[in-house]
């Protein structure tokens, strides 16, 4: 497979946003500064063990258009289930606790205004296509406790996306040594046995056909767990 830019530009209607943040348009993500070590949990596995994957980033790559044509889809598959972070009660989990399902990951925070603009869209999408086989995991990753997060999903009206946390910063900052993640808001796809399928950084309009469509063509090509 040829190797391909890792990130595209966003759409215009969603660079708009990010100017008005005040951030690079260019790129549509709020620059986040490196904090801590990161959870150190972050591992690439051989690529043979997603290689069945190919398929389904060819879907995606297909289906990456309009409104979400920022998602593109990456040269190598790998897996990031050892991603940890909390949930809403404080309980440990990891990214491979969802394996048997297609998981939009989505890192964002209340300081981010692109953040702040798609997260009632990515409550759509979570409303519209959530299931057996697909949910969105927003992780927020506003450093303190979970009060100010909590506060600001239930003043916006987000129900039905649940609150993962992780004030030390370390899937941000795993991500960016993957290379995968400059700044918030940072989205990945992956697919049902947990391997990446997907990368962008920068916001998108989550609540679209379009983004619906990139998720069934997904989901199709999933084998089952």
């Amino acid at each position: 497979m040829t190797a391909q830019n890792p990130f595209r530009f966003p759409s215009a209607k969603l660079i708009a946003i990010a100017a008005v943040a005040g951030i690079v348009a260019g790129a549509g993500a709020v620059y986040v500064k490196r904090m801590g070590s990161g959870n150190g949990a972050a591992q690439t596995a051989a690529s043979g063990q997603c290689e069945a994957a190919r398929p389904t980033i060819a879907a995606l790559s297909a289906a990456a258009k309009g409104q979400v044509a920022a998602m593109a889809p990456v040269s190598e598959p790998r897996k990031l289930g050892q991603l940890a972070f909390k949930d809403g009660d404080g309980k440990d989990i990891k990214l491979a606790d969802f394996t048997g399902k297609a998981v939009l990951l989505n890192l964002w925070a209340t300081w981010c205004v692109p953040c702040r603009e798609e997260m009632p869209a990515l409550n759509a999408l979570q409303k519209a296509k959530a299931g057996p086989g697909f949910e969105v995991v927003a992780v927020n990753i506003d450093t303190g406790d979970n009060e100010k997060p909590k506060a600001f999903l239930a003043e916006t009206g987000v129900d039905a996306l649940k609150l993962y946390h992780d004030p030390s910063m370390g899937v941000f900052n795993d991500l960016k040594k993957e290379g995968l993640a400059f700044g918030l808001p940072v989205t990945l796809m992956l697919d049902a046995k947990g391997c990446l399928i997907g990368a962008m950084n920068g916001p998108a309009a989550w609540d679209s056909e379009d983004a619906k469509a990139l998720v069934q063509a997904v989901q199709a090509k999933n084998d089952p767990v």
